[in-house]
């Protein structure tokens, strides 16, 4: 069994590691993150790490590669420090979208990141709700796969509407199994979006498969980029006649113009994690709202330390 947990924090998301740090009823450990004045990044451990079990918490998010840089060079830090374990927690991996090679001669960057995580020191990596499940396979250390569904699946149940005028819908055929661990806990039909791509961030909804009718609607995703996809859906699932048209996403990353989308959009509320932090203008958005994922790394960490199950946290319909 390694020694002490210690919990180290980048600069991405300090709030969440806060959240984190404080539900494990710990400190965060201390280190200096600094800039040399050409942009460099600098890192210095401050206290012993020796015989440790380390964890790092940083999402990959905006400026991902700022923040992907930063992560590498604090695990060599605390491996040149001698831990015993060190675990990169990833709230969001970035680059998880470039999985393989949907184009000739193009990169699998997922596999990239994964490579770089495991040459940098990692002894293991925690993530949530990745774009691709298989991206768990580019790894060579373990990798635990989290769901955010234990926080996410509470709103859906929140909702003023009887269950058989609920139907939740899967944006593409990618999220099917997602939107179906939903529907089994709930008891729910579901609905699924035929899209078709036309390049980086642009979408067309094709058709809808399944009824949509005079009921409330939810579409449920991994991330929110640019919004264009899912606003589009919202409005394809209103044009089939759907009464309401609400959303649910782990990773609110809301580049471009998503918020004006958003705020212009036939959706009545998107809720979020804050697996990515809220900027400014998104908490000005009265239609979205933000849930903690806090104590669900938090309990992951503990078990992960312990050498416990992860999978228990998921066994009642969520995710598996």
């Amino acid at each position: 069994m390694p020694g002490e947990i210690k919990l180290f924090s980048g600069s991405s998301n300090r709030a969440l590691s806060t959240s984190v740090a404080s539900h494990l009823g710990r400190p965060l450990a201390r280190c200096k993150l600094e800039r040399f004045s050409d942009g460099e990044i600098r890192v210095q451990i401050l206290e012993s790490v020796r015989g440790q079990d380390v964890f790092v918490l940083q999402s990959l998010c905006s400026p991902v590669n700022d923040n992907l840089m930063e992560l590498l060079i604090m695990i060599d830090a605390l491996k040149r420090s001698s831990a015993s374990q060190i675990t990169a927690v990833l709230p969001y991996y970035g680059y998880a979208r470039q999985d393989r090679q949907a184009q000739p001669r193009t990169p699998i960057t997922a596999k990239l990141v994964a490579d770089l995580l495991t040459a940098a020191g990692a002894t293991r990596v925690i993530s949530m709700d990745l774009h691709a499940g298989q991206i768990q396979g580019f790894f060579s250390i373990p990798f635990d796969h989290l769901y955010a569904s234990p926080v996410l699946f509470p709103e859906l149940k929140h909702l003023p509407v009887e269950r058989e005028r609920l139907v939740l819908v899967s944006p593409d055929a990618g999220g099917v199994e997602r939107v179906r661990n939903y529907s089994v806990s709930l008891g729910t039909s579901i609905a699924i979006i035929d899209k078709r791509r036309s390049g980086p961030n642009v979408a067309e909804v094709m058709n809808i498969i399944g009824d949509v009718k005079d009921k409330v609607a939810v579409i449920i995703d991994d991330m929110i980029d640019t919004a264009g996809t899912l606003t589009k859906a919202a409005a394809a699932v209103r044009e089939h006649g759907a009464s309401e048209v609400h959303a649910l996403a782990t990773h609110a990353v809301f580049s471009g113009r998503a918020l004006e989308y958003i705020e212009k959009s036939v959706l009545k509320s998107v809720v979020v994690t804050n697996s990515i932090p809220a900027r400014r203008e998104q908490q000005a958005c009265p239609k979205i709202s933000v849930v903690s994922v806090g104590e669900l790394l938090g309990d992951a960490i503990e078990r992960v330390h312990g050498g416990r199950s992860v999978t228990s946290l998921f066994e009642q319909g969520f995710g598996v």
